[in-house]
């Protein structure tokens, strides 16, 4: 069972988000800034973390007969459950994480669908449904979930953000893309280069210790990419699932799948970003 109410993590969230004024100048205010984000996004990843161990350590025979991906289902609603009750998630916010499981499962049964097989799910459950276990959409859930914890603890603050019409427009072609390429062509490509445009003049500020860093919003699409990409790898190297090229031996997932990660991170963030205590902290530039 996951701990009732997580003092120590109040505790440091408390201590993380204290935007006092720390009287520490050169190397020593580098390296405890560098030091804090670093905490900062491992916090952010909770959701991430605790179900990536789940994955880790399931055996993939299951428990007591009960299959690993039905053992994962569990683990994933207990872990949702708990962030819930224990104050770390809202209830809007855990309606937006409902949506990116919704969203990701749909794309999910379209691609391990017996016409497209991008990937597959090998092993049996009781909870799958169109050859896709439930526990799968979590894994985009986990994403939504670490931009939702991101934007409290770095205490982010986004400028110049594109009108927000383009900006869901340009969501909804990416994620349309992943449906329509199979049978119009791939277009991330364009769809990459209009992002570029887009959001060539959004900053996003965000704040590792007292003062404020600031940084290019697509150069926070792109790492966050990166890092969903090496996941990606792990879950592929413990049989999660598998692309048709690592059914006889496992090889490194295709780097080109970081751009297609970077392009849902943008969907994802598009999303976050339409929350009613977020946009309150997004400027938009008057037409």
């Amino acid at each position: 069972m996951l701990p009732r109410a997580p003092l120590s993590l109040a505790a440091l969230d408390t201590l993380l988000t204290d935007a006092r004024t720390r009287r520490i100048e050169g190397w020593r205010r580098g390296a405890l800034e560098f030091l804090m984000f670093g905490i900062k996004e491992a916090r952010a990843c909770l959701f991430a973390g605790l179900f990536f161990a789940c994955v880790l350590l399931v055996p993939r025979a299951g428990l007591l007969g009960v299959p690993r991906y039905d053992l994962l289902l569990v683990a994933a609603l207990a872990i949702q459950a708990w962030m819930l009750k224990s104050g770390l998630e809202t209830r809007d916010e855990l309606k937006a994480i409902c949506l990116f499981h919704a969203l990701g499962f749909a794309l999910e049964a379209f691609k391990t669908s017996s016409g497209i097989k991008s990937w597959s799910y090998p092993d049996f459950a009781y909870t799958k449904v169109l050859g896709v276990p439930l526990f799968s959409g979590f894994m985009y859930a986990a994403v939504g979930s670490y931009i939702i914890q991101a934007w409290r603890l770095l205490d982010l603050r986004v400028r110049h953000h594109p009108p927000y019409w383009m900006a869901a427009l340009v969501a909804l072609l990416i994620y349309l893309n992943f449906f329509t390429h199979h049978a119009l062509g791939d277009v991330r490509w364009y769809l990459a280069a209009l992002a570029l445009g887009l959001y060539a003049r959004t900053t996003v500020s965000f704040r590792p210790l007292d003062r404020e860093r600031r940084m290019p919003l697509l150069l926070g699409f792109v790492l966050t990419g990166f890092f969903i990409w090496l996941a990606e790898n792990l879950g592929t190297f413990w049989g999660v699932w598998r692309y048709p090229n690592q059914l006889g031996a496992w090889s490194a997932v295709h780097v080109s799948k970081w751009s297609s990660w970077s392009l849902l991170v943008i969907m994802t963030f598009t999303i976050v970003a339409n929350l009613k205590h977020v946009k309150a902290r997004i400027h938009v530039p008057e037409q």
